[in-house]
């Protein structure tokens, strides 16, 4: 099914190249607005002519038609998998880090969708077409922890209203453990998440994102034995919605980004630290939690995934 986009064009981008202000105003990048072009994807009403170098007018409207992405068919793995809970309809999954959820470029061969393609070919929901099968939600590579997927149609609808409404019995708790220390010590975070406005890959708290909302509490704070006034933190994170990247981008943007965080985090001085924490080798978040409603029995589930290794060694070292 296409994806339809409308935008109108406000004073602060008249005359603006439409390439420019198209990917400005909405998810898609430059050269993506030039290929929806190229294939008649886009329309303005009042109709007139244009192309890529168009001065876009004040109270334009334009629509874009996206059609859904067409990614290569991926093939079953025997990759082994943590499996926290299975029946007929579902299964949990505890995700270790570095462990991509679905093909991509770069990423067609050993990612989750692949190993679960071989561990239930049958009933896998969505097979044959379908852009994730079976996932209803997403963490990132270098993001460990609980994961739902679906294994029938039912199974796959009922999960996804689930998570698309943010029902009340839905829950998601994260631990990550971030550079300083947030004041107060639990409050919510109540900001809107868009694309980076210059870095497309990047997301950022921006006045045009979605809404997207994120409480936390700390559970520990560590002090720099060369530095009291220098912390870090192990702080507990609950998501009320479900943007990307949202709880590494809020973190940055309270102060106290995640350790390990390339994209997102900042450069610490090294002499404050153990080697082992300024060298971290991914961000340290895990899906700690994860609480529904079984989409076909109407049970409540809630399944929990201890830190992983490396980031309870990374505990024990800052302990």
């Amino acid at each position: 099914m296409s994806e339809k986009h409308e935008i109108i064009v406000d004073e602060q981008h008249h005359d603006f190249r439409l390439d420019k202000f198209l990917s400005l105003t909405t998810e898609f990048s430059r050269t993506r607005i030039q290929d929806l072009l190229k294939n008649n994807a886009i329309s303005v009403e009042p109709s007139k002519p244009f192309d890529a170098k168009t001065k876009v007018k004040n109270k334009e409207r334009y629509t874009l038609i996206v059609p859904d992405a067409v990614e290569a068919e991926p093939r079953a793995e025997a990759i082994a998998l943590n499996i926290i809970f299975e029946d007929e309809h579902l299964l949990v999954i505890n995700k270790p880090a570095n462990f991509v959820v679905h093909p991509a470029p770069g990423h067609f061969e050993g990612t989750l969708v692949n190993a679960l393609l071989h561990h239930c070919p049958d009933s896998l929901s969505g097979i044959g077409g379908v852009k994730r099968p079976g996932i209803i939600h997403r963490l990132d590579k270098d993001t460990s922890g609980i994961l739902v997927v679906a294994k029938s149609d039912a199974a796959h609808q009922g999960l996804s209203r689930q998570f698309h409404d943010r029902q009340e019995h839905l829950e998601k708790i994260y631990l990550a453990l971030v550079w300083g220390r947030p004041y107060p010590p639990t409050g919510l975070i109540d900001a809107p998440i868009g694309r980076h406005p210059k870095d497309r890959q990047k997301m950022v708290v921006i006045s045009s994102g979605k809404s997207a909302q994120t409480s936390y509490k700390i559970k520990k704070v560590f002090t720099s034995i060369k530095d009291p006034a220098n912390y870090i933190s192990l702080i507990e994170c609950r998501l009320h919605t479900g943007r990307t990247h949202q709880i590494r981008v809020h973190l940055n943007y309270l102060g106290i980004p995640i350790i390990g965080d390339l994209m997102y985090g900042k450069k610490t001085k090294k002499d404050l630290w153990q080697p082992e924490v300024h060298n971290f080798p991914r961000q340290a978040l895990h899906a700690y939690s994860l609480a529904f409603t079984h989409p076909i029995t109407l049970e409540h589930l809630s399944f929990k995934a201890d830190l992983p290794n490396d980031m309870q060694n990374l505990f024990n070292i800052l302990n």
